[in-house]
Order: C-alpha cells, then structure tokens, then sequence
C-alpha cells in the first residue's frame, strides 16, 4: 500500500461585512421574499425528472427566487446558543443556484467547495440593527490563474452582492 501525502496550498479569502439599522427580522424577511426554498427531495425530484439542461434550467428558475438563489438550509446558531446563555439572534444560510454553480464547477470542480454559498446573519448585541457577514466567493473558489473561472465567480460575488445591499 502506497502512502499518499497531502498537497497542502494556502489563499487569502476575504471577508464581508455589511452593517444595517434594519432589525434582524426585517432583513430575514426580505431574504426569504427574494429567494426560494430548494428541498433536498425537490432538487433530487428535479434531477430525475428532467431530461435536457433546458429542462433542468427551466427548473431551476422556477424554485428560485427572483433573485436567482434558492436556500437549501437553514441554520438557527441562535436557538441552540440560548443553552449556553446567549440571547441573540443568529443565522446561517446555505444558498444557491446550481445553473449558477456550473458555470464556475465548469472551469474547476474545486469551485464546489464554496457552492452553495453562505452567510451568517446577526442581531447585534444592543438589539437595534444587523450584521449580516459572508466570505466573498470568488476569494475561496479562484485560488491560481483560472480567468474564466475569476470571472464567473466575479459575477457571482456581483449577484450576492446586489441581494445583500437589497434587503440591507
């Protein structure tokens, strides 16, 4: 049996932070009104029932919201802090599109480490306002030269982008 040894390569993400007097509430509901709910059943209904990369497309537009990303899953980090004396809300969303996810899984597989993509949203600590903080995606995925896979993932971080300042 042959050992393998890992090939270990550094980057640098960045980070994002988008600060809002909006209440926690008030920027989750306008998340949820922009994007739609992907099941784990109804992506691997859609998978099967679709014969054609137009079909699946077609689909896909029809589960996701209007700004293009569906959820796939929730996390409620502020439900379970609550056991530990934590009293604030915190959120953490797995989202996506996986149209939008070819487009850069096309240039490098690798780039499915960061799709679906994610944020975290937080009641600040006063009560008044939210933070609302993600990893900037083309920072994770574009790791060496790759231009097509930099500039899908640069329109990546424009759409994630625009839906954050929108509900912000």
């Amino acid at each position: 049996m042959t050992k393998s040894l890992p090939n270990v390569r550094s980057y640098k993400g960045q980070r994002v932070r988008y600060e809002t007097t909006r209440s926690f509430d008030e920027v989750l509901a306008g998340l949820r009104a922009a994007v739609g709910i992907a099941t784990h059943n109804e992506l691997s209904e859609s998978v099967r029932a679709c014969a054609s990369k137009e079909a699946f497309t077609q689909r896909m537009q029809e589960i996701a919201g209007d700004s293009g990303f569906m959820l796939f899953y929730e996390m409620d980090h502020g439900a379970w802090l609550k056991t530990f004396g934590t009293e604030r809300k915190i959120m953490r969303w797995i989202f996506g599109n996986p149209v939008i996810a070819y487009t850069m899984l096309k240039h490098d597989v690798a780039a499915g480490l960061f799709a679906p993509i994610e944020f975290l949203l937080v009641e600040k600590e006063s009560g008044r306002g939210a933070t609302l903080i993600y990893d900037q995606p083309s920072s994770l995925m574009v790791i060496e030269e790759n231009p097509p896979l930099l500039e899908a993932a640069q329109a990546l971080d424009r759409k994630f982008a625009a839906l954050v300042e929108r509900v912000v």
